[in-house]
């Protein structure tokens, strides 16, 4: 008798889109849940973030559309799993700790507004999944990159909740509580009205709502989510 598959037992694999807004804790659910599925944890904002490094190292333009897709045609972006996480490769340079500084985070959200940019990321982004067995996790995986993903969760919390993850993650000083607050609102606004895909829940995606979950409850949700996926 065949057994049926399970969260332990993959017999299929899968495609999983985590959408949700900046703090709301997707990166560390995706990378978690790749790793308990054993599938690749695919990072699309790690590829904006290094498309905006480039950006800030070439002295390129954010309000060039242009000169940033000629920018992002002539890179060399690479995501490896790591047991750690994801390491980010820029034209073959480490660049895994500079794209999580702040002057980064900021200019990754003002190249992806774009969409001729969008539309070059889209298109990498699924020649990578394009197999399955991934978690991709970003702001529009399952409403453009892969609308018929077998799983999509669409990750909110509390603004007041994000602003204070955002920074305990990065370390960061009462002092600059303003100034993160500012510029996570900022974030929210563009990614929420912009022309290209804005950050919007799948119509058929399950909200689920970290404001007053720890990382352990969310995961359980989202393993729960695979497993029935799985047997059906």
């Amino acid at each position: 008798m065949n057994e049926k598959p399970g969260i332990d037992n993959p017999q299929r694999k899968l495609i999983v889109a985590i959408d949700g807004p900046a703090g709301a804790g997707k990166s560390t659910i995706a990378w978690r849940l790749a790793r308990k599925l054993g599938y690749v944890n695919l990072e699309s904002g790690a590829m904006y973030r290094a498309l905006g490094l480039k950006a800030i190292e070439q002295d390129a333009s954010f309000e060039d559309e242009d000169a940033l897709l000629k920018l992002a045609e002539g890179s060399r972006i690479r995501l490896e799993p790591t047991i750690g996480g994801n390491r980010t490769l820029l034209d073959g340079r480490d660049v895994s700790s500079r794209i999580r500084e702040r002057d980064v985070t900021e200019a990754a959200s003002r190249v992806s507004v774009h969409p001729k940019v969008r539309a070059w990321m889209v298109a990498r982004q699924q020649e990578m999944g394009a197999g399955g067995g991934v978690v991709m996790e970003g702001r529009d995986i399952g409403t453009k990159v892969f609308p018929h993903a077998d799983v999509k969760i669409f990750l909110d919390a509390d603004p007041v909740v994000r602003e204070q993850r955002r920074m305990e993650q990065q370390k960061l000083k009462a002092e600059v509580a303003a100034s993160v607050a500012a510029e996570l609102r900022e974030r929210d606004r563009r990614d929420r009205t912009r022309a290209a895909s804005p950050l919007v829940a799948a119509a058929d995606a399950v909200v689920i709502d970290s404001s007053s979950l720890g990382e352990d409850e969310v995961l359980a949700r989202a393993e729960e989510l695979v497993k029935e996926k799985l047997s059906d």
